[in-house]
């Protein structure tokens, strides 16, 4: 499939409440989860098939021994109560879900098949925290997209990707080591602060690479690894895989969205298909958790040190490009990805800012040192810190990254009008759109929904019913539009019965 899989965005968002540093952040998420969903169209979330502590090493751990953080299943249920007067979950028209994750809302996107389509579905959750900020009312609550309070915390912005079972995990880890450890220097949004509390003055490419303590692992909020290990597919587990990746950005700009799924993709292309010589073998590092913090601290300069010998975070990702140009096809979306990633590598080899528009630190590294030389600063002066949270600032009338687009500084992949499209409307080629459309359309008949269910209240079955939906790439617009076409909820479970 190339460039081509299922593949989607979980983003938790920052938040404070002006003037009150002692807002608490949980009832700040689930009054901006709750104002929202209760304007739109929803359902209750469905935990089944949520499997958090299964280890693609081919173990489990002990519900005993999980951090509080790691367990975010709870007991799958049919009782309408309990779904019903759940937390703050809900499953939106677009077949996205907005919950609340711990101290953070967050935005999962509904699946899609494409760089593209994650980009767009991307950007509408970002607009759908704007309106969330709206409903929410009084006292202001502000949202931001980015990864870091700059005191110590980090929430994530979370890719997943399906991948074949029958490629080994300890072949997935290996490969995708050097590439991740380096992919930020085309996808990194760029941070203020150098440490995980920002101890030392300094700007860093990266907004997560500071928070990689582990090269590999299950965990998500503590001991963050490079790559992680939860075996939770969503999907029918016989065949497929889910590749949960942690340490990417919240970007503002299409380019390194697109770039971060598309590479990333493309990769996993060739090792399921293994084409895999000699060149990927010399990339393996000596030391990834300590060259990811050196890549994103000086991304030139830091020398990684490999089995091949010293190499740049531009040989490597040269590398993995001309690599992969090798064998893959010729279609028209892998063509433009790698294209792009061309574009940008050069750009960045030959004079970074010619590439302002497409790299998000490149744009926000040149704003801060215009004010740096204008006002004589230092990197520790709280201007700077200041700009580089109003570059995070999801309202309009603040942000800097609305003033950079309207100025034609930002190079967009996507129209904002297909974005709006994509706050209330799924996929059409994966089974978002029967999830989100059987909320649109009958929301008083879903009782909850999942990534592979949806759960329907029948009024002549004494219980819920669960309507499994373990290949995301069946219930379709195209495989199961007549099945939203019904009158009540009956007659559904009477054409599925018939199929």
């Amino acid at each position: 499939m190339s460039v081509r899989r299922v593949m989607g965005i979980e983003t938790e968002y920052g938040l404070i409440e002006p003037g009150n540093p002692r807002a608490n952040p949980v009832e700040m998420s689930t009054r901006l989860v709750r104002g929202y969903a209760a304007g739109v169209p929803h359902a209750a979330w469905d935990y089944a098939g949520e499997d958090p502590l299964s280890d693609a090493r081919g173990y489990r751990m002990a519900r005993a021994a999980a951090h509080p953080t790691q367990l975010t299943d709870a007991p799958a249920t049919t009782d309408r109560a309990t779904l019903r007067n759940g937390p703050a979950n809900a499953v939106l028209t677009n077949g996205a879900r907005l919950y609340v994750d711990h101290a953070h809302p967050e935005y999962s996107s509904p699946e899609v098949t494409s760089p593209r389509d994650a980009v767009r579905w991307d950007r509408a959750g970002d607009e759908i925290m704007r309106e969330a900020m709206r409903a929410a009312g009084s006292p202001e609550i502000v949202v931001y997209k980015n990864n870091v309070d700059g005191k110590g915390a980090s929430y994530g912005t979370h890719e997943n990707y399906l991948v074949r079972r029958s490629v080994p995990f300890h072949e997935l880890a290996h490969r995708l080591t050097p590439f991740l450890v380096t992919r930020p220097l085309v996808c990194g949004a760029g941070r203020v602060g150098l440490g995980q509390r920002s101890e030392d003055p300094g700007f860093q490419i990266s907004q997560r690479a500071d928070y990689v303590e582990n090269d590999i692992g299950l965990e998500t909020t503590f001991n963050r690894p490079i790559v992680n290990t939860r075996d939770e597919p969503h999907a029918d587990a016989g065949r497929w895989r889910r590749l949960h990746v942690i340490g990417g950005d919240a970007n503002r700009f299409d380019v390194p969205t697109h770039l971060k799924f598309a590479t990333t993709a493309l990769l996993l292309w060739l090792i399921e298909e293994d084409h895999l010589p000699l060149e990927l073998d010399a990339l393996t590092l000596t030391a990834p958790v300590v060259d990811s913090w050196g890549v994103s601290h000086d991304p030139f300069g830091h020398v990684l040190s490999t089995e091949g010998g010293a190499r740049t975070a531009l040989d490597v990702q040269r590398t993995y490009l001309d690599v992969i140009a090798r064998y893959a096809p010729a279609d028209p979306e892998t063509t433009e990805a790698l294209e792009l990633w061309d574009a940008v590598l050069t750009g960045l080899a030959t004079d970074p800012a010619s590439v302002a528009h497409q790299v998000e630190w490149v744009a926000k590294q040149q704003l801060l040192d215009g004010l740096r030389r204008r006002g004589g600063l230092s990197w520790d002066n709280p201007r700077l810190a200041a700009l580089d949270l109003q570059w995070a600032d999801l309202r309009p009338e603040h942000s800097v990254v609305a003033r950079l687009d309207a100025a034609g500084r930002v190079h967009r992949l996507v129209e904002q009008q297909d974005v709006h499209t994509a706050v209330s409307t799924p996929p059409e080629d994966t089974r978002a759109w029967f999830r989100g459309t059987m909320v649109a359309r009958h929301a008083g008949a879903v009782a909850a929904a999942g990534w592979s269910s949806v759960v329907v209240d029948a009024p002549g079955r004494r219980s819920l019913v669960r309507i499994p939906l373990s290949d995301p790439l069946r219930a379709t617009r195209a495989r199961a539009a007549r099945l939203v076409e019904f009158n009540d909820v009956d007659e559904l479970l009477t054409m599925l019965g018939g199929e």
